[in-house]
């Protein structure tokens, strides 16, 4: 790719505004959620809005990576880019809970190229140097959408209608798809396409069983004989599936990058941390509502300053990236992070709301660093012509690390509180649902309320204390690490 033909800059411009297109998606369908469900009539179908957008991501992801390995980055992401809105216009003109979810599913099929894409370009028109740096500000638009989203999905709702918050992917897509078509340049000649299909097929089943499996795994009552043969299912897939890799000419996701020690160990972090990631964003809301009492609004600013310092910490990987090795800048990233997550394991259910904007900023800033540089780390450890796939592995193992993690902090909560309520007579789980939205919870008899309070935080308690292991686990991983700086 050459510099001399590509607009760098116009080029991480169109790719920001895709990534914030991608970003703002998650939180905006969220707040618009119990509006969706009244007019739809689907509140037992509602999680699945969620979950097979994440289920169909995860399963593109390592597929886009192999092809723009072959094809070139640019038909990739347009390509992806065009099934991701094309996939937002059709969710909005949906008339059923049922083909919401149909077409959720496309647009997460779509999903899966933008962000493990969008970073392989920045590998390709930025030195290792400048990389990290350009992914912090690439990563800003989480920040920004998690301050953005809360504020643009009521507004759409209150003055629109939902369908809205999926029209307006249109506009915003279409400039990205004509900045990354008329101003990024590539000088390679795109390779035969050749798909490893029993590959793609075998892995698609494994992903699809294991992520099932983990959804299941996350309901209030688990069926255990579901998950055991998703289990089972994604096992054998996948045992054929790296048995077949082995053996043909073109492997959908070359098993020699596993051999690399450094590759495996930053991979196996990013996942760790990002399960962690997602009960923080999860839980630390449900905390302020369920305990504080709190509106839904200033539940969700609670984990602002984390996106914001998120910005500042992948600054600063970049300029740790060229001055130490992989493992000693996890090791000093770990240490923020160990800071925030004994913090929220420590501090009492009735801690003031201003104590948790602290404890988000330090996480943030460990984040930041974390994901930043496992991600240029990969990058570095794989071959020009695997690059693409080795950030496709990175971001579904992220992907992997928060969808399995959420599905245990479920389960440690709803096994938390229903062990709570079975001690507690006059308590039931109703009332505590009730509990957790500030809206209904003033309907609780006052009385009731400190124990409801009390059952909630030692669910929440629990959760931080597991996820203060997952984070001295990311520190035995990065322990196995030998590698020196990048450039050498």
């Amino acid at each position: 790719m050459s510099n001399r033909q590509t607009n760098v800059l116009l080029v991480t411009v169109a790719i920001f505004i895709a990534t914030f297109m991608s970003a703002i998606e998650g939180t905006i369908v969220s707040t618009a959620m119990p509006t969706i469900v009244g007019d739809l009539q689907g509140v037992s179908l509602m999680n699945w809005v969620f979950s097979i957008f994440l289920l169909t991501n995860a399963i593109a992801t390592p597929l886009y990576g192999k092809v723009a390995d072959m094809l070139g980055r640019k038909r990739v992401f347009l390509f992806g880019l065009t099934v991701f809105v094309a996939g937002s216009v059709l969710s909005g003109l949906s008339t059923s809970m049922a083909s919401l979810i149909l077409w959720r599913a496309v647009q997460g099929i779509g999903a899966g190229s933008i962000m493990p894409i969008s970073f392989t370009i920045i590998a390709d028109i930025y030195p290792v140097e400048k990389r990290a740096k350009v992914m912090g500000f690439n990563g800003s638009a989480w920040g920004i959408a998690s301050i953005v989203a809360p504020l643009l999905g009521g507004f759409i709702v209150d003055h629109l209608t939902w369908h809205w918050i999926f029209f307006i992917n249109l506009p915003v897509g279409l400039l990205a798809f004509a900045m990354i078509a008329i101003f990024l340049k590539e000088t390679r000649v795109p390779g035969k396409l050749v798909i490893d299909w029993l590959g793609s097929i075998l892995l698609t089943i494994g992903l699809l069983a294991l992520m099932y499996g983990f959804q299941v795994l996350g309901e209030a009552t688990p069926n255990w004989a579901i998950f055991a043969l998703c289990l089972i299912v994604a096992v054998l897939a996948m045992t054929v599936f790296i048995w077949h890799e082995k053996r043909t000419a073109n492997p959908i996701i070359p098993l020699f990058l596993f051999s690399n020690r450094t590759f495996v160990t930053q991979n196996l972090v990013a996942a760790v941390v990002s399960g962690y990631l997602m009960g923080f964003e999860v839980y630390l809301p449900t905390w302020m509502q369920g305990l504080l009492g709190l509106p839904a609004s200033m539940a969700g600013f609670v984990v602002t300053p984390s996106s914001i310092l998120w910005i500042f910490g992948s600054f600063l990987a970049g300029r740790l990236i060229a001055e130490w090795s992989p493992r000693k800048i996890i090791n000093f990233s770990l240490l923020f992070i160990l800071i925030g997550s004994l913090a929220m394991a420590l501090v009492p259910g009735n801690t003031a709301y201003w104590w948790f904007y602290p404890i988000a900023a330090i996480s943030g800033v460990g984040f930041g660093i974390t994901i930043t540089t496992t991600t240029v780390t990969a990058q570095s450890e794989a071959t020009p012509e695997t690059i693409g796939v080795a950030t496709s592995i990175n971001t579904l193992g992220r992907t992997l690390g928060q969808t399995l993690m959420i599905s245990v902090f479920g389960i440690v909560m709803n096994q938390s509180m229903a062990r709570g309520v079975a001690q507690n007579g006059h308590v039931s789980m109703e009332m505590m649902n009730q509990l957790i939205n500030p809206k209904t919870a003033v309907n609780l008899p006052n009385s009731l309320v400190p124990q409801l309070r009390d059952i909630l935080y030692s669910g929440l308690h629990s959760i931080f204390i597991g996820g203060l292991a997952l984070i001295l686990i990311a520190y035995m991983v990065n322990a196995f690490d030998r590698r020196h700086k990048l450039e050498d």
